[in-house]
């Protein structure tokens, strides 16, 4: 095993504030390492010390071997980076840009590959402003590669894109991977870093709460399944915590969301809710995934 990142309790306050709290982990090489957990847990902070970009108040971080303060232009020439806000000049356009990024580096590959790979070939000579959500994260993720880097960090890369835009940028990032890349990336959908990481870090309010393949994550928890259904009418949810079995249960609206230990349990809750004169519509019940994981370490569901 290859150690391309190692993070050994890192701290960093803004204020009274701890946005990482003393958190320790390793990433391998050739591995997709997520950090996963709900707007403002420190995932940002976390990957921005990691990247030389802002400065830690406590702990050690070695890149490639490299300190991301000390060795901060040497480390840049190797990893590649799509930051959470990105943006470029309005009328900057496609070639233009890549182009310019290109002279930052000591070391790069031909863009042009590039844009045919992530279908801009077309939109070279298009502007910044007319690319569509999903060619600008496109762009950035081309740009991240110029200079053939051994790490990219993607931070937050499918935010604010519709659902097939998010699951073309899932292709990407294994295709990444597939091009021999360690990645890095953070996000607070919990099924993106199902489908795409090796293994996942949790943190929430700064904490690093649990870090494992998410597969295992969800077995060692001992997690049962979820019933989902629409509901007509008012639910008293108690008498379902009443039930052996049933863990947790979530009204948002009409829609409801009982954790319970086994399938078993099906019936018993649409008796309760029966009970109750309140019709149920799209039932349906789903094994335990990476958001019950959260919902079981931290009490709360990632969205609170």
């Amino acid at each position: 095993m290859t150690i391309a990142i190692e993070v050994q309790h890192l701290s960093k306050a803004y204020g009274s504030i701890k946005a990482v709290d003393d958190i320790s982990f390793h990433v391998e090489m050739g591995e997709i390492f997520g950090m996963v957990g709900p707007n403002g847990a420190g995932k940002t902070t976390t990957i921005e010390c990691i990247e030389g970009l802002r400065w830690a108040d406590g702990g050690e971080v070695r890149v490639l071997g490299l300190d991301p303060r000390r060795d901060g232009y040497k480390l840049r020439q190797s990893i590649g980076m799509q930051l959470q806000e990105s943006a470029l000049p309005l009328r900057l356009k496609v070639w233009e840009a890549c182009d310019l990024f290109a002279s930052f580096y000591e070391k790069t590959i031909p863009w042009e590959p590039l844009l045919e790979e992530f279908g801009l070939t077309e939109k070279r000579n298009t502007t910044f402003e007319k690319l569509s959500g999903g060619q600008k994260q496109r762009l950035f993720i081309a740009l991240a590669l110029l200079n053939d880097p051994e790490i990219v960090f993607f931070d937050e890369l499918t935010t604010g894109l519709d659902p097939q835009a998010r699951r073309t940028m899932w292709d990407m990032v294994k295709g990444v991977r597939d091009r021999g890349k360690t990645v890095f990336l953070t996000t607070h959908y919990m099924e993106e870093a199902e489908r795409l990481c090796d293994r996942v870090a949790i943190i929430d309010q700064g904490r690093l709460v649990a870090l494992d393949a998410p597969a295992n994550l969800i077995r060692s928890l001992g997690l049962g399944v979820r019933f989902i259904f629409t509901l007509d009418g008012q639910l008293d949810p108690a008498p379902l915590y009443e039930l052996e079995g049933v863990e947790h249960v979530k009204l948002n609206g009409e829609r409801v969301v009982v954790l319970g230990e086994s399938e078993r349990l099906a019936g018993r809750v649409l008796s309760v809710v029966e009970k109750q004169n309140c019709l149920t519509r799209d039932f349906r019940i789903e094994q335990p995934n990476l958001e019950d994981v959260f919902l079981a370490l931290t009490g709360r569901d990632i969205r609170d």
